[in-house]
Order: C-alpha cells, then structure tokens, then sequence
C-alpha cells in the first residue's frame, strides 16, 4: 500500500481541503483549517464547499476569505508535509484580484 501512495502523489492525486490549507500555511492548525473549510464561505472551483474532506488536486481553484480579505489560488502541486513557508508558497498560485486591492486604497484616498 505504501508504494501506490507514493505513486498516487505525483499523478491524479487528490487531498482533502483541510489538510492542503494546514500543508500551504492558510491556517496555523488542522482544526483552524476545519473551520475555514465547513464555515461554508470557501469555494473549490467555483462550488461552495462545507465539508472538510472534500478532495483538491493539482489545478483546483480555491477562494476563501483569510484575514479580512479574499485569498484566490490556484493549486500547483499537493505537498506532502507541513514544511517552512516558503515550500509552503511554491504548492500554489495566488491569483488574488488586484481590483479588491485597489476598492480599499480608493476608499482611503477619498
């Protein structure tokens, strides 16, 4: 059984969302993952997601809110452990809309 796992990390391999958002350091706990992943609020392409175990591969899109404000990303590689940051950071894309960015510059400028 060790060897297909190993096999299924590398092609069509699939995750639950609670561990990958603890994996990428969305959330500094797996419970606090659990949360972000059933409060109902994240979207894995494009369906709104409340369960935990839901699965997540290579390509997924996720969005959710995080610390007052929209994290948009795109799933690169699914990592095998909870590593530094910046192993964290090469797991996904962060496609986070530069337009959410200037709504709150705006409403300070004016």
């Amino acid at each position: 059984m060790g060897a297909s796992r190993g096999a299924s990390a590398a092609a069509g391999a699939e995750m639950r969302l609670d561990l990958f958002l603890w994996y990428a350091r969305f959330a500094k706990s797996r419970s606090i993952a659990q949360r972000i992943a059933e409060a109902g609020t994240l979207r894995l392409d494009g369906r709104r997601i409340e369960r935990s175990s839901a699965c997540v591969r290579v390509g997924s899109v996720l969005a959710f809110p995080l610390h007052g404000n929209v994290r948009v990303v795109r799933i690169e590689a699914l990592p095998a452990r909870r590593g530094p940051p910046a192993e964290a950071a090469l797991h996904y894309t962060a496609l986070d809309l530069a337009s959410s960015k200037g709504v709150d510059v705006q409403h300070g400028a004016a």
